[in-house]
């Protein structure tokens, strides 16, 4: 088994699932990725299809420029040879919109895949990188700083995962025992050691889903078991879900029990040795502090994230916690390349730390129900100045 990477880290627990959709990509791209642009590629995304400007690319620093050409919200993903693994992944790319994917991909088999609508299998197709004898030599000055950052990141992220196992072990007891004032209070507190790791969390395909689906994610007419941090949280806040039967203390049992063993076996992977480990490649960093924020993005700062307990905010400051350490753990490779952009971005996570420093409550911070119009603008308005020079940090640290 070869040594699993952060954002191409699912276990090979099952077997692949058949590839819905399949499309074959526009060009054959046949001369092996030679040629000074062989490493850019492009993507355009519609209703019905995938089309990439070549279906091989030499090993190294890929980039994807991804055109939404449809009428819904799309994803793109590179993913492994089973395809399970995410390699990489820019999300949230809205009609005539176009987002930049870059990462380090080394030779291999590997699937592309655009998501229109952002749910399913996707349209996936096959994609080749090749052996390549020019990949970037990398100084020793930026060799140390690169291993540095690397044993940082893996520090934090077992660290986190840690909290989360202990204090997810703690809720547990809580809500299986009936004590539901306590495990309301600790919820949101519990959470926040996911959210700083989700990227990671999330690149097992197979745990995800399980532990972190909102009631939104999932089929229930289709028969789709809906479980995890999400199914609890209706428990425990059951006052606008109309007609809401409350679990019985056998089901919260199961449900609670469900929950820790899933938090349990993430914290296993991400602590495994020998083959099984986890590594951290400099891009996957750098794009994990993208992912993060495109989380915030996404979920927390529309309110659909934590539907019934309305503790978004806590999620909100986790992601850009996350963020920010995946952001300084690479901070000394960027100022020696791109100095310009290290300050632009120190300045922009401070001043979006301002604005949700305004909605603090006591140690936590107001419901999100709390908010108005314009304070979730205000918060748009930050999230969407860091997103942009932030988007430029793969390709600065990886050039």
């Amino acid at each position: 088994m070869r040594t699993k990477t952060l954002l191409a880290s699912v276990a090979a627990l099952a077997v692949a699932p058949m590839l819905a959709a399949c499309t074959e990509n526009a060009s054959s791209g046949d001369d092996g990725g030679k040629g000074a642009d062989a490493r850019a590629l492009t993507v355009g995304s519609s209703a019905d299809g995938c089309e990439l400007s070549a279906t091989k690319a030499p090993a190294g620093t890929l980039s994807f420029d991804v055109t939404n050409t449809g009428s819904d919200v799309t994803e793109f993903y590179l993913l492994g040879s089973d395809g399970l693994r995410i390699v990489g992944e820019v999300e949230n790319i809205g009609p005539n919109l176009t987002k930049k994917l870059t990462v380090n991909v080394p030779e291999g088999d590997y699937f592309t895949a655009c998501k229109p609508g952002m749910v399913g299998e996707g349209i996936r197709a096959p994609f080749t990188v090749t052996h390549s004898d020019d990949e970037q030599q990398v100084s020793a000055s930026d060799q140390e700083l690169i291993d540095q950052a690397q044993a940082n990141y893996r520090s934090y992220v077992q660290d986190q995962s840690g909290q989360l196992l202990e204090k997810t072990k703690q809720f547990v007891e809580l809500y299986e025992a009936g004590k539901d004032d306590e495990a309301r209070a600790l919820y949101p507190v519990a959470r926040e050691h996911w959210e700083r790791i989700e990227t990671v969390a999330e690149s097992f395909g197979d745990l995800d889903p399980k532990t972190d689906a909102r009631e939104a994610d999932v089929d229930l007419a289709a028969g789709e078991k809906w479980t995890g941090w999400h199914r609890i949280e209706k428990d425990l806040w059951p006052q606008d879900a109309k007609g809401y039967t409350a679990l019985t203390p056998a089901e919260r049992t199961t449900y609670g029990d469900d929950l820790l063993a899933n938090v349990t076996e993430l914290d296993g992977r991400i602590r495994a040795t020998g083959a099984d480990a986890l590594t951290y490649p400099i891009d996957a960093i750098a794009n994990g502090s993208i992912g993060l924020l495109e989380e915030v993005a996404n979920g927390k700062i529309t309110g659909e994230e934590e539907a019934w307990s309305h503790t978004d905010l806590w999620d909100f400051q986790a992601n850009v916690d996350g963020a920010r350490v995946a952001y300084e753990g690479v901070q000394g490779l960027l100022e020696g390349k791109d100095p310009a952009l290290a300050k632009e971005l120190t300045a922009k996570f401070d001043a979006l730390q301002a604005v949700l420093d305004e909605y603090r409550d006591g140690d936590g911070f107001v419901l999100y129900t709390a908010l108005e119009p314009a304070d979730t603008k205000k918060m748009t308005d930050a999230v969407n100045a860091l997103s942009e020079p932030l988007s430029r940090l793969t390709a600065a640290v990886t050039s």
